[in-house]
């Protein structure tokens, strides 16, 4: 433990304390349950993944039943998209969480996003969390302050908005509840776990500058082997826990994909306060309206696919072809399989298959699907890096997508595919599992092996040689509803449950 500690007494209040009796009576003249949506990343302004898309469409879905406001860290990427922000509140400094103002902005729609105002923590270079060199050093500090920033908009911090829920998101968020709790603050909050690999995890010496209890440095608090755990801290302290798919759910709870959390997520299941809720894809992922694609179509319009498939074999300078196009359109790390879809390229090729690629992420996979594209000139195609025009055509395009996760706690791109009728070849796994039906929208393997995969590939392969059922699969495909109505709807009722509201939960516990 740190010399310099916290006591719970110590935390009590000084920054909730201030507008605690307004916020009540903001709550009550309150005619819809207030949320706030704590994100590290939004795909208005900033994103890596599947979080900052979720982060842009969740909140927007849910505003017909709540008062949804969204809060975001203050990266350079959404400061410099203002020329004033107008500052609602001052946030003080904790233990070594230093003070900052908050910001309120409205997106044309018309829905209200807070941004923490704090330039030594968040306007730098690269990404939200690290940069060329890697993580950033302060990120216990950086995300810290967004927690606690969460934390104190349930207690009056802006005089005419105070949240009755939190809804938080990974790691970088999951210090909320742990705040709330050790503040005697009692203020519900859903954490949504959208990859558990991702732990947040720091050394002990951090606890102090966090502002931490000396008591919540435990096994049942924020202890993970010796080091302070923002993920745990969440699962332990929210009032419910998330995941984005019922499979995914299914699967942390066991020692193969717990990532050491297992045992603590199957407490939480058996109190009912674990459920998967499968995310959707916003509105936009349609073939009949997209404004990038070369060419609209719809299902049975087979003209217009191949008219999108000679874009981009044009743009990635492959040769005419008959043949079929497979795409990966992926981060390109282990956990995606990258290396099962190399292994699996050069039958693709003889098959007389084309390959085209977009995407980055690690060093090797970058370099060995560069070095393919140039021994098949021809057949391969690789942009490092990423387009979203470019990606959306390459689903419009495609005949398979390439998606053979490891573990995929729920993925987006296997959703974008089908409604692009793309069909994905994919693991069984998460939400993988959930969404895709073998030899009905897409094919599915079960071992993370080179020998599933390779099956899984040459079904495919025999399927595009089958035109009638082909097309089958492809309006199957494009058949499916990915929309977020579900998934808002899930969410409402584990709302009203962490509410006190009743309505049962509608999203299935495990």
């Amino acid at each position: 433990m740190p010399a310099t500690t916290t006591s719970s007494a110590d935390l009590a209040s000084p920054i909730f304390a201030s507008g605690a009796a307004d916020a009540e009576v903001i709550r009550g003249l309150s005619l819809q349950p207030r949320i706030l949506y704590a994100t590290p990343e939004m795909a208005d302004f900033v994103k890596t993944g599947g979080l900052g898309e979720v982060a842009g469409a969740l909140p927007r879905s849910l505003r017909r039943h709540y008062d949804v406001r969204v809060l975001i860290p203050g990266y350079r990427q959404v400061v410099d998209r203002f020329d004033h922000i107008p500052v609602v509140a001052h946030l003080r400094g904790h233990a070594g969480i230093p003070p900052c103002d908050l910001g309120l902005i409205e997106t044309g729609d018309g829905l209200k996003v807070y941004i923490i105002l704090s330039s030594d923590l968040y306007q730098r270079d690269g990404t939200p969390y690290g940069d060329a060199q890697g993580d950033f050093r302060d990120n216990d500090l950086r995300f810290a302050r967004l927690s606690l920033a969460a934390a104190e908009l349930t207690g009056g911090v802006d005089p005419s908005w105070s949240a009755d829920l939190l809804h938080l998101n990974d790691w970088q968020t999951a210090l909320a509840p742990a705040y709330l709790e050790w503040t005697g603050q009692r203020v519900p909050s859903v954490l949504t776990i959208h990859n558990l690999a991702y732990q947040g995890l720091f050394p002990s010496d951090s606890l102090g500058r966090l502002g931490i209890p000396d008591g919540a440095f435990q096994m049942d608090g924020c202890e993970f082997y010796g080091h302070l755990s923002f993920l745990k801290a969440g699962i332990y302290y929210a009032s419910h826990v998330t995941t984005v798919s019922e499979t995914y759910a299914r699967e942390i709870m066991m020692p193969e994909s717990g990532c050491g959390l297992d045992g603590l997520l199957r407490t939480r299941a058996a109190q009912g306060r674990l459920a998967g809720i499968l995310n959707g894809i916003d509105e936009s992922w349609d073939p009949r309206t997209d404004p990038h694609l070369a060419t609209r179509f719809e299902a049975d319009d087979w003209k217009g696919k191949r008219a999108n498939a000679e874009t981009v074999r044009r743009h990635f300078g492959l040769a005419v072809s008959r043949g079929p196009l497979f795409a990966i359109v992926s981060r390109l790390v282990h956990q995606k399989g990258i290396d099962l879809s190399l292994s699996a390229a050069e039958t693709i090729v003889a098959e007389g298959g084309q390959i085209v690629v977009i995407g980055e992420g690690e060093r090797r996979f970058e370099t060995a699907l560069s070095d393919l594209a140039r021994r098949h000139p021809d057949a391969v195609g690789v942009q490092v890096g990423f387009e979203e025009k470019e990606a959306r055509r390459m689903f419009a395009g495609s005949d398979f997508l390439l998606m053979p996760s490891r573990f995929e706690p729920c993925g987006l791109a296997q959703m974008y595919a089908q409604r692009f009728g793309s069909l994905p070849i994919v693991r069984r796994t998460g939400g993988l599992a959930d969404t895709v039906e073998d030899g009905v929208t897409g094919f599915t393997f079960g071992e993370a092996s080179q020998k599933g995969f390779l099956g899984a590939v040459r079904r495919a392969l025999d399927t595009f040689g089958e035109k009638k059922r082909l097309n089958a699969m492809r309006r199957r495909a494009m058949s499916r509803s990915f929309t977020w109505d579900g998934a808002a709807m899930d969410y409402s009722a584990l709302y009203a449950r962490a509410l006190g509201n009743g309505g049962g939960l509608r999203a299935r516990t495990v």
